[in-house]
């Protein structure tokens, strides 16, 4: 990989991401002027002469080009514009939302590193694995579910914390809870996973018998693993501002993801700019410190030539969970897929669950279950689109490395969520939308698995023979090169569908994915949290179907790592088999 190569196409990607943020009223595929004249007064007639008004006051007459580069001039000055909306500063506006969601992500830091340390505790203790499918499980959770259980649980059952605002410490815990929970469930694992194997590692046997304390022997194979793993401790992190806006929505928390989901609902392109362009920074510049946190951790010596951990052990899960949960959502969708989802009966609004309605009604006495059913089998349908287009454009980067290497730096840096409202703002919203925001950052993982085997393929000593004996780039290409690389990754492609699924929901559940009357899960649990306390029925099918999702995707990606490790040894290499992946 050059170096070059990554550094020129990750400063690309990101003037493009930048460009598209400033041609934001443009790419809106409407007129600006009539954004701004709907915003400033709705009963104003649209005349041309207002319009035309419009345009010179803003200096939309320009055209998009001047635009760009007078919006550009502006943030070198610190000026990011004036609100359609509200007339106000937009600078204000995103200082006072990001300081409230820093705010908010380091108390979700802090739990996430504290639930990690207790899942690694046992680990350190025992020297094996403990509760690494619990962590599995932790991490797949997404935080606009946790946010909503909590808020219906603690907040309206219970009645132990406020539900929503942000007037004191006790306003914090649910958002932090949610946000941090699934973060510390994934760093958990992360090491979790990694330290028996390095337990296992020759210096510890004889630092041991030279009677190293068990405490110095943890905080030395801490340190052995943690560096290779801070990349993904900063994708975490980056993965908190994305939930940040889930979670702020919920809890009607004044962040900057709060701010931005408002302003591209509201049209109000300058402030949706700013905020964007602060979540951007944000998730860039927690890649830059994890990058900077890694050749720390590694010092002078390992600085340039890394440091790789030696392969983690499987989580063993057994065959029949992924099957039984697998049958439980079959049957549950089957069923729905037999009922009406689009029947409304005013009479039997937010009835309980029964035999008619085995799953109640929402609040237009709709069958919940026909909806959960049909909802499933549309987000899945979108989910496998999505799947498809990852894996092709996974796969086409992983032949180009250093191509890919830049463009997943800044598609890292960008959560569904946030790519969500971009999409959002300029094309509305809708199914389509949201699998365009889920593709365009699904593909890295891929990309950098494809690009790993099409390096051990071309490596091989049978692709060298095929050389030798007069094979063509081409024959060698179709027939060994891209067969073998292309297998491996579809699998992980699969595995990955569950994740889309649910990154598609939590999408709808915003606002920015299938609207109204579509029967979509995320759609159906937001629309259920106004009517929660009467009908809680209505917000915990979805709810509990989401969680299964998440609890699928765990056990079936576990249980195949399983099997793929448990599997006997590769046949021969032969004509149609030149290596083992």
């Amino acid at each position: 990989m050059k170096p070059t190569a990554a550094g020129f196409t990750r400063a690309l990607c990101l003037v493009v991401v930048v460009a598209a943020v400033g041609l934001l009223p443009w790419l809106s595929g409407r007129d600006p002027a009539l954004t701004v004249l709907r915003a400033r007064s709705a009963e104003q007639e649209p005349t041309r002469e207002a319009l035309d008004a419009v345009r010179r006051d803003l200096g939309l007459d320009a055209g998009p080009l001047a635009l760009l580069g007078q919006w550009a001039g502006g943030l070198l000055r610190g000026d990011l514009g004036t609100s359609w909306v509200s007339g106000t500063e937009v600078l204000p506006s995103v200082v006072a939302g990001l300081q409230v969601s820093l705010g908010l992500m380091g108390v979700a830091l802090a739990v996430a590193v504290l639930l990690a340390a207790a899942l690694v505790a046992p680990v350190l203790v025992r020297g094996r694995g403990s509760g690494g499918g619990f962590a599995a499980m932790l991490a797949a959770v997404p935080e606009f579910l946790l946010a909503t259980v909590a808020l219906l649980v603690c907040g309206v059952w219970l009645g132990w914390l406020p539900t929503s605002g942000w007037q004191g410490p006790q306003n914090m815990v649910l958002p932090a809870l949610a946000l941090g929970v699934p973060a510390g469930g994934l760093l958990g694992r992360l090491v979790a996973d990694a330290l028996p194997a390095v337990l296992d590692e020759r210096w510890v046997e004889l630092w041991r018998g030279a009677g190293v304390s068990r405490m110095l022997i943890s905080a030395a194979a801490l340190k052995r693993v943690l560096p290779p793993l801070v990349p993904q401790f900063g994708m975490a992190a980056v993965g908190l501002t994305g939930g940040a806006v889930a979670v702020e929505t919920v809890f009607a928390v004044p962040g900057i993801g709060r701010t931005a989901l408002g302003a591209a609902k509201s049209q109000d392109l300058p402030l949706l700019q700013g905020s964007v362009l602060a979540l951007l920074l944000l998730g860039l510049a927690t890649g830059a410190v994890a990058a900077l946190v890694r050749r720390r951790l590694l010092g002078p010596a390992l600085r340039d030539a890394g440091l790789a951990l030696p392969p983690a052990r499987p989580v063993r899960t057994h065959w029949a969970v992924p099957l039984t949960l697998f049958t439980v959502l079959a049957m549950t969708i089957g069923w729905g897929l037999l009922r009406d989802p689009y029947a409304v009966n005013t009479a039997a609004r937010l009835a309980a669950p029964s035999l008619t309605h085995p799953l109640g009604t929402d609040a237009l006495g709709r069958d919940v279950l026909a909806r959960l059913g049909h909802g499933a089998a549309s987000t899945v349908g979108t989910a496998a689109a999505v799947c498809l287009l990852s894996l092709l454009v996974g796969l086409a980067l992983g032949f180009l490395p250093g191509i890919a290497a830049g463009a997943a730096d800044i598609a890292n840096a960008l959560p569904p969520v946030i790519v969500g409202i971009l999409v959002a703002a300029a094309a509305g919203p809708g199914t389509g939308g949201a699998a365009v925001a889920v593709a365009l950052i699904s593909w890295p993982p891929l990309a950098a698995h494809a690009a790993a085997l099409v390096q051990e393929v071309r490596a091989s000593a049978f692709l060298t023979a095929q050389r030798a004996i007069g094979a063509t780039p081409w024959w060698i290409l179709t027939r060994h090169v891209l067969p073998s690389v292309a297998a491996p990754v579809a699998r992980h492609a699969l595995l990955r569908l569950p994740g889309i699924a649910l990154a598609l929901a939590s999408l709808g559940f915003l606002g920015l994915g299938a609207q109204p009357p579509a029967p979509e899960w995320g759609l159906l649990l937001d629309e259920s949290r106004a009517y929660v306390e009467r009908a809680p029925w209505a917000a915990l099918a979805p709810a509990v179907a989401l969680a299964l999702l998440a609890a699928l995707a765990v056990t079936g990606a576990t249980y195949t790592r399983r099997a793929r490790r448990l599997t006997p040894a590769a046949k021969p290499v032969g004509k149609e088999t030149p290596v083992a992946v």
